[in-house]
């Protein structure tokens, strides 16, 4: 009787053991899920807050570009989310109607895109006027407020930037892109982009990008204006532009596309879209542009 008895005992020690146990693990297993969710929430928080930005120099765009072009050019740009671009034709609706396409086109590759194309830029008479357009992805970010050509650089530059206001959807702070195009490299653009270093103040922010063709390098001493104001360039020595020949296998030119961004802004990959990849397609490649597109991918601090 009184072994039987202890057997009992040893049996319900034994299940209530196991029983802690099983809670314990349960408990743990459950904490372990948690830190996974609370890891990709994080995760998942900080992929929203990580922008792709590109600008290109799309030579005569809206003048020269057929159907194919217009899809090749769709494919290059599908994986960013901010694209602005220079050179559209100002002179007919055929460069507005080209950003259209583009976009047309973007919006059939899997995501809704949206677009602004600015008015023709005020340029002197012995300068091709053109106009800018942005086109961005949808389910990142929105334009918080109008695209407008900056009017107190009209007289300053030969075509004044186009500047756009966007925001996260999640409904973070505004940041701005000034899309801009100077002036010929031996027309000192210099005098153009020293009126940069006070976007900033003028608007407010420490959330600016300045990005286009500026026809000089990230080298030139205008810059130390911005520079000192916490700017920084995305490229660095990096060739953005197309030979008319290849020359002993090179084909790449000028380091005069790039993006400046300012201090808000946390730099995570930055580079140039190389659609050409070899000699024997530069001809077909400078039918797109005589320029490649930059890009900076990014998060907002």
């Amino acid at each position: 009787m009184k072994k039987n008895t202890v057997n009992i005992l040893i049996l319900f020690l034994f299940v209530l053991t196991a029983s802690f146990t099983s809670k314990s693990e349960h408990l743990t297993r459950l904490e372990s899920n948690q830190n996974i969710i609370n890891i990709n929430d994080s995760l998942a928080k900080i992929k929203s807050k990580t922008l792709k930005i590109a600008s290109w120099n799309i030579r005569d765009l809206g003048r020269t570009k057929d159907d194919d072009e217009i899809l090749q050019i769709a494919r290059i740009i599908k994986d960013f989310d901010i694209v602005a671009i220079q050179e559209v034709v100002a002179k007919d609706p055929a460069g507005a109607k080209a950003i259209a396409k583009i976009a047309d086109e973007l919006n059939r590759m899997g995501s809704k895109w949206d677009y602004r194309i600015s008015d023709p830029t005020k340029s002197p008479s012995v300068y091709i006027s053109e106009r800018y357009a942005f086109i961005w992805k949808t389910s990142k970010v929105k334009l918080s407020s109008r695209a407008y050509l900056d009017t107190e650089l009209e007289e300053k530059c030969f075509r004044e930037p186009f500047i756009g206001k966007f925001q996260l959807k999640q409904g973070t702070a505004p940041f701005y892109v000034i899309n801009f195009h100077s002036r010929k490299f031996d027309e000192h653009p210099e005098q153009e982009i020293i009126f940069f270093k006070d976007y900033s103040h003028r608007l407010k922010s420490d959330s600016v990008f300045i990005l286009g063709d500026f026809n000089l390098n990230e080298t030139h001493k205008v810059w130390d204006n911005l520079y000192n104001k916490g700017f920084k360039s995305a490229l660095k020595n990096t060739k953005t532009t197309l030979k008319t020949k290849c020359k002993n296998g090179n084909y790449l030119n000028h380091t005069i596309d790039n993006i400046y961004y300012s201090k808000n802004i946390i730099p995570i990959h930055s580079g140039v879209i190389n659609f050409v990849n070899s000699c024997r397609n530069l001809e077909v490649a400078r039918g797109l542009s005589d320029h490649l597109p930059v890009y900076l991918e990014y998060s907002l601090n």
